[in-house]
């Protein structure tokens, strides 16, 4: 009797249908899917065999026209996703139906500290509560069956603009987060809570405050002796960790990738020199109580807004015959890292893409050789990488498969010229380099922003193999046991790409660009691949990636595919750009000019330079009279405030928004008689 009881059981475990053996539900648990967030699953029901069989299973209208950044999580068959303001919805992962949805209700006023859209790459989970981290600086933990919120914590000081875009990491029971802002002059630091009561564990500051005041964190006193005069701590002095986070269980560290200086330019912000740490930086922290183990400079000085924010990835990996523990990231400088993440000792260093800041990376010292090239204090130089870096935040995957290391990156440069006599505006982006003039100069050149997908051979110190794109700014990346590569595009297609040599084996098109990474996951015996579609996010402000964001509104999604699916896929509405009649420009050159100015400081980030949008805001060419007419009251009494553009009553006056609007009027009527095309 025991026996055929047993043998029962073993049969019921090894089918699922009577017909094969049982697949078990597979989910993505965290935001890397695994602690050190390799972005690679072992799910190989969908390979490269039959992934051009692919059709879509569901998909979820976001009701957002903002950027869309999450990754979602799937637990016990449901699927977490964060929206633009920091939305979650909690969906059926099979069928994508709504369970419940939780808006803690941002402030719309406080997209305006946002420097690169009102994004949210998406929340953590332990036990049965979620993790979200808010745009303006909270911290909420939600019950992950219910929707309700469990408690709160303002993780950063209310008075200060400061924002959190990036997902939260669990490690050992606490829950870490970091934040943004350091364009607008803040000081960067990452706290731990515990998961339970929200109470504060440890809070570890990347850069030194006042001088004249004790220290806040015993482990500032290396990093103090490299800032040098500059007042740095009046304005913050950056070093936000907006994103990059990763964990070795192991070895205890949790790792931090700390961001750019505050402002921008060196030879303002530390005119005395130094390495100002800890800019531009991967810190290993002592996951438990905050301290610091290690940490290795990837742009010491940073003077380029060269953000080591960028994906961390965790492996083990054979180097000259010996099997190391390293750690893999991509910085916005243009070069590829490993280090060993036990001590932070430097393996490897090579350029990516173009880089003209640099000639090398010295791997006796670690450190980068900077060109006269790179140097700006004196005149404007065009320099390589810009400030989008040659990769920003979208995720790389590594392969166990292939050993590749998989890398969403692009070729993109800058004018960088020095700020006269340069004052911290609280108000306003603070870089102390002339954005302005660096327009000026800079030619719109699309071969200059080219987009490219790596598949990097550690073992070469070259890729393997690579794919060129479009547009500049493309999505991130999952790698699978199935041997496939998904990665979607700006120009709006969603791709499978064999991951040894790039073949590509399928593609769909969505109508809008692509730039969350795919995630994985199976349930009821099928896997199912799905992205977040919706353009936006700081590289694509003022840069218009294609025909697919010329003729469609941006309408978020989160689009699901699995084998032997057909519904139809979702389409954006049509885009209709049409210059309405214009009154006669009645402002004086002066004011114009005045007006040219104070846009360049207050509006260009967001509606483009020269008022020439990138279309994830409104190109304000294109203004209606009726808007013209209630022009001040959009500016200065926030009347669209609900609708995410805030007012700048606190800056600007009647005069300046005159000024601003008669700018934007001179541009109207020099696209009347020249048009360009669209």
């Amino acid at each position: 009797m025991k026996y055929w009881l047993f043998l029962w059981v073993v049969t019921l475990l090894a089918c699922s249908d009577g017909s094969g053996p049982l697949r078990l539900d597979v989910g993505w648990p965290t935001h890397g899917l695994d602690a050190g967030e390799t972005r690679y699953s072992e799910l190989d029901d969908i390979n490269a065999d039959n992934v051009s069989q692919l059709g879509l299973a569901w998909s979820y209208e976001l009701n957002t026209n903002r950027g869309v950044e999450t990754t979602p999580l799937v637990v016990a068959g449901v699927m977490y996703a964060t929206a633009p303001w920091s939305v979650v919805h909690a969906l059926d992962a099979k069928s994508g139906k709504l369970l419940w949805q939780f808006d803690p209700k941002v402030p719309k006023q406080w997209g305006r500290w946002a420097c690169c859209d009102v994004v949210n790459r998406g929340v953590a989970m332990s036990g049965d509560n979620l993790f979200l981290g808010t745009l303006d600086g909270r911290l909420i933990a939600i019950e992950r069956h219910t929707g309700k919120q469990v408690w709160v914590v303002q993780t950063t000081p209310r008075d200060k603009p400061y924002t959190i875009t990036g997902a939260p990491r669990v490690v050992g029971g606490l829950v870490v987060i970091g934040n943004g802002g350091a364009e607008y002059g803040v000081r960067g630091f990452v706290t731990a809570y515990h998961v339970d009561s929200g109470e504060q564990a440890w809070r570890f500051y990347t850069v030194p405050g006042n001088p004249e005041l004790a220290l806040d964190h015993p482990d500032l006193d290396i990093a103090l002796p490299t800032w040098s005069g500059g007042g740095w701590w009046e304005i913050g002095g950056g070093g936000t960790a907006w994103d990059a986070m990763a964990y070795d269980a192991d070895l205890g560290l949790i790792y931090i990738g700390v961001g750019n200086g505050s402002p921008w330019s060196r030879y303002v912000r530390s005119p005395g020199g130094g390495d100002n740490l800890f800019l531009a930086s991967i810190i290993a922290l002592n996951a438990q109580t905050g301290r610091l183990v290690w940490h290795y400079q990837t742009t010491p000085g940073d003077n380029w807004d060269y953000t080591a924010t960028q994906h961390l990835v965790l492996a083990d990996m054979v180097v000259n015959g010996e099997l190391r523990k390293v750690l893999m990231q991509a910085p916005k400088n243009g070069f590829l890292y490993m280090l060993d993440r036990a001590n932070g000792e430097l393996i490897s260093a090579n350029a990516y893409v173009n880089v003209t800041w640099a000639s090398h990376v010295d791997i006796e010292t670690g450190r980068p050789v900077e060109t006269i090239a790179g140097n700006y204090a004196h005149k404007p130089k065009k320099i390589t990488p810009g400030p989008q870096g040659g990769h920003n935040w979208q995720p790389m995957s590594f392969s166990r498969r292939t050993g590749l290391l998989y890398l969403p990156a692009h070729d993109t440069g800058m004018w960088y010229s020095n700020e006269e006599n340069f004052s911290h505006n609280p108000r306003s982006w603070n870089l102390a380099q002339d954005s302005a003039a660096s327009r000026q100069l800079a030619v719109d050149d699309p071969a200059e922003f080219r987009g490219h997908l790596l598949a990097w051979d550690f073992q070469t110190h070259k890729p393997r193999w690579q794919k060129r794109f479009k547009g500049h700014w493309n999505g991130g990346l999952l790698s699978t046991a199935g041997g496939v590569l998904f990665q979607g595009t700006a120009d709006g297609y969603f791709t499978a790409y064999r991951d040894t040599d790039g073949e590509l084996l399928w593609q769909v098109q969505s109508t809008t660009g692509i730039f969350a990474p795919p995630m994985t996951y199976r349930i009821d015996g099928e896997q199912y691949i799905a992205v977040a579609a919706g353009f936006g996010g700081g590289g694509m402000a003022g840069k218009r990636p294609g025909a697919i964001i010329n003729e469609y509104h941006n309408e978020g999604r989160i689009i699901v595919f699995k084998l032997g699916a057909d519904r139809e896929m979702p389409t954006s509405r049509p885009r209709q750009m049409i210059q309405p009649m214009l009154a006669a420009q009645t402002a004086t050159s002066d004011v114009v000019a005045h007006g040219k100015k104070t846009y360049g400081v207050y509006c260009g980030v967001c509606h483009g330079s020269g008022a020439k949008s990138g279309l994830l805001f409104p190109d304000l060419r294109y203004l209606t009279q009726e808007k013209y007419r209630i022009f001040n009251q959009i500016v200065l009494d926030g009347v669209f405030v609900s609708l995410g553009m805030p007012s700048f009553d606190d800056v600007l006056d009647v005069a300046d928004a005159n000024a601003i609007k008669a700018f934007i009027l001179d541009r109207a009527i020099e696209l009347r008689d020249n048009p360009e095309p669209f």
